[in-house]
C-alpha cells in the first residue's frame, strides 16, 4: 500500500517489485477472487483495491547466482548482457528457497539444457536474471486473468538496480517497463498519505515521480515468447 501510493500508479500500471521476495501488484476498482489463491485481495490507501501476487524468490536469485560464480552484482550484470537471449539453451528454475507461486514449498532450483557449448559464465549469468523475471511474467498473467490492466510495468527493489533486469522484462513481458530512480517508496507512501490527511482534500496531494528509465517493448515479441516458452516446458518436466 505505502509503494503503491508513494509511487503514484494509476489504474492500467503493475508493479514488479524484486526484493529479496517478489511481488506483483496492481490499483484496481474492483476486488478480486481467485480461487487458487495466488492473487491475494488487499485494500488500496485511496479506498480501491490492490491485488497482489507474493513469489519467495526474486533479487536473492541473483546475488546466489553471483556469489556461485565469484562476482559482484556489477560483474553479473555485464555478463548476462554479454550472452544472447535465451541464454544459450540455459534455463534457471529460481525456487531457491521453495516457492509460493507457483506453489512448490519443498522444490528446489534446477538448471536446465546444459550443453558443452552453452555452460559459459555469461549464459549462467542470463539465465538467473531470465528464470526470476519469467517467474514473475507468470505473476502479472495471473493478475490479467484477473481482469487487471497491465499497459505499463514498473520496476523497483534491489534487483531493479541492474540496468539488464529492465531491458529482459520489456522482452520478457512484451510491456513498456518504467524503472524509477531507487528511492524509499513505503516511506514516501506513508509521507503522501500523512500530506493527504492533513490536506482534507477528496484526492491525495500529486507528488511527481522521481526520474526514471524508460524501455519500450520490443516490436517483435517472438524471443521473449521463446524464453518464456522453454521455462514453461522446463517447469512443466520438473513439476509437471
Amino acid at each position: 500500500m505505502g509503494a503503491a501510493l508513494g509511487l503514484g500508479i494509476r489504474p492500467g500500471d503493475v508493479v514488479i517489485s524484486l526484493g529479496t521476495s517478489g511481488t506483483a501488484f496492481a490499483l484496481a476498482d474492483h476486488p478480486v477472487g481467485d480461487p487458487t489463491g495466488a492473487v491475494a485481495g488487499f485494500a488500496d490507501a485511496t479506498g480501491r483495491f490492490l491485488p497482489l501476487v507474493c513469489t519467495l524468490n526474486a533479487a536473492r536469485v541473483l546475488s546466489s547466482t553471483a556469489r556461485m560464480l565469484g562476482i559482484d552484482l556489477d560483474d553479473l550484470d555485464a555478463l548476462a548482457r554479454a550472452a544472447e537471449p535465451g541464454a544459450g539453451g540455459l534455463v534457471l528454475l529460481p525456487y531457491l528457497g521453495g516457492e509460493r507461486t507457483p506453489n512448490l514449498p519443498e522444490a528446489a532450483g534446477s538448471l536446465t539444457g546444459m550443453r558443452k557449448a552453452n555452460m559459459h559464465p555469461p549464459n549462467f549469468a542470463r539465465a538467473a536474471v531470465e528464470g526470476m523475471l519469467c517467474n514473475m511474467a507468470d505473476a502479472l498473467d495471473r493478475l490479467r486473468a484477473q481482469d487487471v490492466s497491465a499497459r505499463r510495468v514498473l520496476i523497483i527493489g534491489g534487483a531493479a538496480k541492474a540496468p539488464v533486469v529492465g531491458e529482459i522484462a520489456a522482452r520478457i513481458f512484451g510491456t513498456p517497463v518504467t524503472v524509477p530512480e531507487p528511492e524509499e517508496y513505503v516511506a514516501l507512501g506513508a509521507a503522501r498519505q500523512a500530506a493527504w490527511a492533513l490536506a482534507g482534500t477528496p484526492e491525495p496531494p500529486h507528488w511527481p515521480l522521481a526520474a526514471a528509465r524508460r524501455i519500450p517493448a520490443p516490436a517483435d515479441g517472438s524471443t521473449g515468447r521463446r524464453i518464456r516458452e522453454a521455462y514453461a516446458d522446463a517447469r512443466a518436466t520438473m513439476y509437471g
